[in-house]
């Protein structure tokens, strides 16, 4: 008789509705959008004031790609607000809070996002983020932050992905 082998249940990630039961760094918000197909095509809304997801107002947007196994990242900005859209493909969005003084420092959240679960996700100053592509064909987002893009002095902050400063490893997964 061989012995039984150890295994763990699963744990719950979403609740009966849909729902993610994983909490969110402070000032992180998720809005899923609703993709409207029809026989010409599909109509999905990437924001909206009335949807009051941002008091912040549109000032700058531009269009991005990762490509397949590729991440961007990790990058955190002290001035700017982050608003993200993830438009088409399959994304791993990892964020970590490098906020002393957040409720949720040193908190960190991994979302995913497809063509068949877009969002829009809005990442405060101080919140390390990446991007990762972990479909098979390049996928892309729209960024609309809350301050244009200075060339001569970029709000960006880096490190490295392997850092041993953020607990996570952007290998690749195996489904299970």
């Amino acid at each position: 008789m061989n012995p039984q082998l150890p295994a763990a249940p699963d744990r719950q990630t979403v609740t009966p509705q849909g729902q993610s039961v994983q909490s969110l760094i402070e000032g992180v918000k998720v809005r899923l959008t609703v993709t409207h197909p029809d026989e010409r095509g599909d109509l999905c809304e990437v924001f909206s004031t009335a949807w009051d997801f941002d008091d912040d107002p549109m000032v700058y947007a531009y269009f991005a790609s990762v490509r397949p196994g590729q991440t961007k990242g990790w990058v955190k900005h002290l001035l700017q607000t982050d608003r993200l859209f993830l438009a088409i493909g399959s994304f791993r969005v990892v964020l970590y809070d490098d906020r002393p003084e957040s409720l949720t420092y040193q908190k960190l959240n991994v979302l995913n996002f497809s063509d068949r679960k877009r969002g829009l996700v809005r990442i405060p100053p101080g919140v390390f983020h990446a991007v990762q592509n972990i479909g098979h064909v390049d996928a892309h987002f729209i960024n609309h932050p809350t301050r244009a893009y200075n060339h001569a002095q970029p709000d960006k902050y880096r490190l490295p992905l392997d850092t041993p400063l953020i607990p996570f490893n952007f290998a690749p997964t195996l489904g299970g």
